[in-house]
């Protein structure tokens, strides 16, 4: 009997132990502790935690043709800087060839929508010219001046708890972005710079924005979702992205001395947005659905990486104006009118054209359009008759329009790839903004096992009967 006693004490003891430690953490939490808490609201910019944020944009293209490129990246800079982020902290690429064009009917103005101010002042050159390159990108992305050539050497020297936004805009292909000087951007030479990146641990967060066609390919079975990564895209990996604020379109034209397009369709969906987005609690999912919306006739925008960000404020990454909750600017959520990007060149050619007061320029330009569509037709069929020899098919465009697995990348051998658009080049002539929609052909070659020794006999065959 006494060892019950004994027993059942020490069970008494144990419950009392229990029971006291339970209301001690019931006591900790509050009164309301058994109901669900609400979620937290998104940090912000002006959170303690904060390491400095850290920005780099990128118009890969030049020429007025492209001026809407250009006129991005001037506008996100100005977005930026307005938010709090610092020059210093800013890495600018662009051409810098538009401000001053011949072409450009506001000299030293830049404007990115038709009753837009001018956002070409103070824009930091950091690399114009010949020294806007993916080499210099990739050194700057990754803090390494030793890699920059020319330039201001401004890299983004960030620390294990700073947040990175990458806005690219220019035009795009299956697997490649452009660049002005040396040759695409590939993806996969992309995904391994960040990949580094995220090796060093150089960056706590990053949020990458691309205006491109076919910009989800850069990242599709690419960019692991593990790197604290977040990326918007302005199209899937099949789509193309367009042009806005272009000569002709009935809803909201460009002034009738512009004949060029003045903004990209995502890009000038989000940037509005910052600009007149009240809350600095305004998250990068509640962006990413505005934006979807606007650009809901024409294309899919799409996320990739870690997803789970996109419940984090725009303004860790973008910085907040309180200014924007007493703007005169008001966002549409409706859907824009829009141009295709290949197409949007030769619109501002004819709009030039039209434009012209001689006809001594309007010969000029009918010369250049008609020299441009020529190129295109050379390039469709040349691609179009090679595909045919290697593929033995007679339907060239479903070998271009045919899409891999979701989740896949466009190709798997990146060096096959790179050869199969050198050898090309070398025997058929330059790709051009334009060829790059073809790069789906490509890839297909090497996935299909085509050696680059088929790649250069073809070559030869098809552009020397060509030329004749």
């Amino acid at each position: 009997m006494a060892n019950y006693k004994f027993v059942f004490h020490h069970i008494l003891v144990l419950l009392m132990c229990i029971i006291l430690r339970y209301c001690e953490a019931a006591r900790a939490r509050g009164p309301l502790s058994g109901l669900a808490s609400p979620a937290p609201s998104p940090r912000h910019s002006d959170d303690p935690t904060n390491g400095t944020n850290w920005a780099v944009l990128v118009a890969g293209s030049s020429g007025y043709d492209n001026y809407r490129h250009q006129a991005d990246v001037c506008h996100a800079y100005q977005i930026l800087k307005k938010g709090g982020l610092k020059e210093e902290n800013i890495v600018v690429f662009m051409y810098d060839d538009i401000a001053y064009n011949e072409y450009n009917p506001r000299k030293g103005v830049i404007i990115n929508s038709p009753h837009g101010e001018d956002v070409y002042a103070g824009v930091p050159k950091d690399y114009t010219g010949t020294n806007l390159t993916h080499n210099n990108l990739f050194a700057a992305i990754l803090g390494n001046k030793s890699l920059v050539k020319g330039g201001s050497g401004k890299v983004v020297d960030s620390g294990p708890n700073d947040r990175i936004f990458i806005f690219y805009t220019d035009h795009g292909g299956p697997g490649i972005l452009g660049m002005p000087n040396f040759g695409v951007l590939y993806a996969k030479d992309l995904i391994d710079v960040l990949k580094l990146k995220h090796k060093t641990g150089t960056y706590k967060e990053m949020v990458i924005y691309v205006e491109a066609c076919e910009s989800g390919s850069i990242f599709e079975g690419l960019l692991p979702d593990d790197m604290n990564i977040y990326v918007q895209t302005a199209s899937n990996a099949t789509e193309n992205s367009w042009a806005t604020y272009c000569p002709g379109n009935l809803d909201h034209p460009p002034p009738k001395e512009y004949t060029t397009c003045l903004g990209d369709l995502f890009s000038v969906a989000w940037m509005e947005n910052s600009e007149t987005r009240g809350s600095k609690d305004e998250t990068l999912e509640q962006q990413y659905l505005k934006v979807s919306k606007r650009a809901s006739n024409y294309s899919h925008v799409s996320e990739y990486g870690a997803k789970e960000m996109h419940k984090e404020a725009v303004s860790l990454y973008q910085g907040h104006n309180p200014a924007s909750k007493t703007s005169q600017l008001t966002e549409s959520n409706s859907p824009m009118a829009a141009t295709y990007q290949r197409e949007a060149d030769i619109l501002s050619m004819w709009a030039l054209y039209k434009n012209s007061p001689n006809d001594s320029d309007k010969t000029k330009i009918l010369k250049r359009i008609e020299e441009t569509t020529a190129q295109r037709r050379h390039l469709d069929d040349s691609i179009s008759m090679i595909a045919n020899v290697l593929f033995n098919s007679g339907n060239a465009n479903s070998i271009r329009n045919r899409v891999r697995e979701p989740g896949s990348p466009v190709v798997d051998d990146w060096d096959c790839l790179k050869s199969m658009v050198g050898i090309f080049e070398k025997h058929c002539g330059p790709l051009t903004q334009y060829g790059m929609k073809h790069m789906r052909v490509f890839a297909d070659m090497c996935n299909n096992g085509v050696t680059g020794l088929d790649m250069e006999d073809t070559c030869m065959a098809v552009c020397r009967k060509g030329s004749n």
